[in-house]
């Protein structure tokens, strides 16, 4: 990651108020992948002036700026993390939801070699596995 989200979205243009500031630090500062209604909690809890709305309007704003990426796990919330975060791929457990980040070279390589193989070049991807965890013996 080379600049924050508040410095990527001044480089856009987007007007940064207060509240969006506040959002963005939250976005910024998390290690896993809040939905709407966690965004707000955490910057309700920095500001308590900041509405649902507010958190709505400022995470569409940023995914149309391509400030973030929408994520979707089949559980019918839209999740969110920093677009400019170093590449890696989603093992999702069905039981819990969790969302586990991993990154495979051997997986990264034959991705390359499926779409060498095809004719195409590779210009990016997401994977995302579903699972749940075995049973233990």
């Amino acid at each position: 990651m080379s600049e924050t989200i508040i410095a990527r979205c001044e480089a856009k243009g987007l007007r940064m108020t207060g509240q969006r500031r506040v959002i963005a630090r939250v976005l910024q500062e998390s290690a896993d992948h809040p939905d709407v209604e966690e965004l707000y909690a955490r910057a309700s809890a920095l500001d308590g002036a900041i509405s649902l709305a507010t958190v709505y309007r400022t995470v569409k704003l940023f995914d149309e700026a391509g400030i973030l990426d929408r994520l979707e796990f089949g559980d019918g919330r839209a999740r969110y993390e920093d677009a400019d975060r170093d590449h890696h791929d989603h093992l999702i457990d069905m039981n819990t939801g969790a969302v586990i980040e991993f990154c495979d070279p051997e997986i990264e390589a034959l991705q390359e070699k499926i779409a060498e193989k095809l004719g195409y070049e590779l210009r990016g991807h997401k994977l995302e596995l579903y699972g749940v965890p075995r049973k233990r013996d």
